[in-house]
């Protein structure tokens, strides 16, 4: 059987995209840290893990960026976008008037700020670990507390839900990847990410580097850059393409920009993922 590892406790969106990517034959394994997730992949305690890596408002993760480019030789291995809706619960004796806590994840405040500034202002807001903390902790209070709350957490920890779809964007996805010890074979419709990193600073050496690239015709999705944590001013591009690492043609632009920087880095070929034609994130 999979055992897929995530950010828990149960309840969080980690969850959700565990679940989605692993199907309902695999053995999800709830673990308190991301760093935790790619150890029990390391130690063979888990098949896989996911890990989100970009949100449509608040942007990259960027501890999972730092994990993959400093901390492990695992490779992202696929890709799956969960949908992301927030609901604001509490106790089922307290209505929106009485609120003097707001309990959220710092990243759930942050894609809810719209409805926190309208409908809760001047509500003291405390960092919750999770999701799933937050609503517990909501309960727990000893003032009249909120949370913002996933639908499952809301279920699990028996909520009251107050209010529905309090994000800022009815689009608000997050994109998670897959993470084993091994990517992906070649299916004709992939992308891979990669790193790298330059001594030298001087002017066109990132662009010398990423025209290899457009010479060969491959679409670049994404860049962006991570300090380096070894000098001050010194950063590490991380770059998404289109097309698979054993591509000749991604293979042949890949060989000449190793030749470019200092350091290079392929963390995986994956599937890419393809909206569901129903309109719908995930079906």
């Amino acid at each position: 059987m999979t055992t897929i590892a995530y950010l828990g406790p149960p309840g969080t969106f980690s969850e959700e995209a565990a679940i989605v990517y692993g199907g309902q034959n695999a053995e999800c394994l709830p673990l308190s840290s991301m760093p935790a997730v790619v150890t029990a992949i390391e130690t063979g305690v888990a098949t896989v893990g996911v890990l989100p890596i970009e949100n449509i408002l608040e942007g990259s993760v960027t501890t999972t960026l730092d994990l993959l480019t400093h901390e492990t030789n695992l490779r992202i291995c696929g890709e799956t976008v969960v949908p992301i809706r927030f609901y604001l619960v509490s106790r089922a004796e307290l209505a929106l008037p009485q609120f003097k806590v707001l309990y959220a994840h710092p990243q759930a405040l942050g894609q809810c700020r719209r409805f926190v500034e309208r409908c809760l202002p001047g509500v003291e807001t405390l960092a919750s670990l999770s999701n799933s903390a937050a609503p517990a902790e909501a309960l727990a209070s000893e003032q009249p507390a909120a949370a913002i709350s996933t639908f499952r957490a809301a279920e699990l920890t028996g909520a009251q839900i107050l209010a529905y779809d309090i994000q800022d964007s009815s689009n608000n996805v997050t994109r998670f990847i897959a993470l084993g010890r091994e990517d992906c074979s070649p299916t004709g419709d992939d992308k891979t990410s990669f790193c790298f990193s330059f001594h030298a600073d001087q002017a066109g050496t990132l662009v010398g580097a990423l025209e290899e690239l457009a010479k060969e015709g491959i679409n670049m999705t994404k860049l962006e850059s991570r300090p380096s944590k070894d000098v001050l001013g010194e950063y590490i591009f991380w770059a998404d393409i289109n097309g698979h690492r054993e591509d000749v043609h991604v293979a042949r632009a890949f060989a000449k920009i190793a030749t470019k920087t200092d350091s290079f880095k392929v963390n995986g070929s994956y599937p890419r993922y393809i909206k569901p034609a129903n309109g719908a994130v995930n079906e």
